[in-house]
């Protein structure tokens, strides 16, 4: 990554975020969802706001079986 190119923060349906050149079409399935800055400013960005790296369908389906789970006795 070059430190004069800009880039974009994305997410995709998964909730995983990347970063990606200003200069370039957003790919499908991707969706601007941050700051476009810096490489640091992004990165910095992406560190604050993506605190579960697990992907949403991941995260949705442990939270099915957690609530569908017995209580422990």
């Amino acid at each position: 990554m070059d430190e004069n190119t800009r880039y974009r923060v994305l997410r995709n349906d998964e909730e995983q975020y990347s970063l990606w050149p200003a200069a370039l079409e957003i790919p499908a399935g991707w969706q601007q969802a941050g700051p476009e800055g810096t490489e640091a400013e992004c990165t910095a960005y992406v560190d604050e706001v993506w605190t579960d790296m697990r992907p949403r369908s991941l995260r949705e389906r442990m939270e099915q079986q957690a609530a569908a789970a017995p209580e422990a006795v």
